[in-house]
């Protein structure tokens, strides 16, 4: 429908998973679209993956605009290139989606330690701050924005043995009602997305095993998990004018685990 045409997006962790389905359809709805993912690597018989590369050329194939970026939410002098290749690409930023995470570990809190905590908060909570805050001043020249923060229902309420990473999602959810309230006033609109469990890469240590998937299912009313599709539809609500009114919200799609 065209519904971003003319506006640019920054997706980060946009190489696999609810990323790269918000930068596809960011993407198919005229926006031009930075894709951040620092996965490179080695895949079979030697050939090089590169998701970010990849997204690109699906979107590219679709009729649409993008360029990769490789660098790390986590290196805060790094991050900076993210946004300079928005605005050297495009001219500016006009929707920042912070999608980037990182878990390392799976288990309670007696099991982690220092390293996992700076991590996860390093990645999770400040490379969203900082990122954002230096998208900051594009988004005003643009005359406003949008930004999506994707958190989780773990930041609403603790999941079992991810106690760190639902830490770091309700400061995110936090920090999202900080940026509303404090940019506002420059037309700037800050929301957070809530997803429950959904069948991706990242989570796939809880949905793979068969057992702890059943006894999941079994408390969810609409019976399954989600698919990283069915997190785009509100993604693009808040990126668009539909949501002009809309700041300093968190947004649920976790098929009724914590209503």
């Amino acid at each position: 429908m065209g519904l971003l045409e003319g506006r640019s997006a920054v997706v980060t962790g946009a190489g696999r998973g609810i990323g790269r389905d918000i930068a596809l359809c960011l993407a198919a709805e005229g926006a031009k679209v930075v894709v951040n993912d620092v996965g490179v690597s080695l895949g079979g018989e030697g050939t090089t993956e590169d998701p970010a590369a990849q997204v690109c050329k699906e979107i590219e194939a679709a009729g649409g605009t993008a360029v990769p970026n490789h660098d790390s939410v986590s290196d805060f002098e790094a991050a900076g290139n993210i946004i300079k290749t928005a605005v050297d690409a495009f001219g500016g930023i006009d929707i920042v989606v912070n999608n980037a995470a990182t878990n390392p570990v799976y288990g309670p809190l007696l099991q982690t330690d220092d390293g996992v905590f700076e991590k996860i908060m390093a990645v999770n909570v400040r490379g969203p701050l900082e990122l954002t805050k230096l998208a900051h001043p594009h988004l005003v020249k643009r005359g406003g924005g949008s930004v999506i923060n994707i958190s989780s229902i773990g930041g609403i309420s603790p999941e079992p043995l991810l106690g760190l990473y639902s830490v770091s999602k309700a400061a995110l959810i936090s920090l999202t009602k900080v940026m509303a309230r404090e940019w506002g006033r420059d037309h700037i609109r800050v929301n957070a997305l809530c997803p429950g469990l959904v069948r991706t890469k990242f989570s796939a240590a809880l949905w793979q095993n068969e057992q702890t998937l059943k006894e999941f299912v079994r408390t969810l009313p609409l019976g399954r998990i989600a698919e990283p599709e069915e997190m785009v539809g509100l993604a693009l609500f808040l990126a668009g004018p539909a949501a002009s009114y809309c700041t300093g919200g968190v947004y649920v799609a976790d098929g009724g685990h914590i209503m």
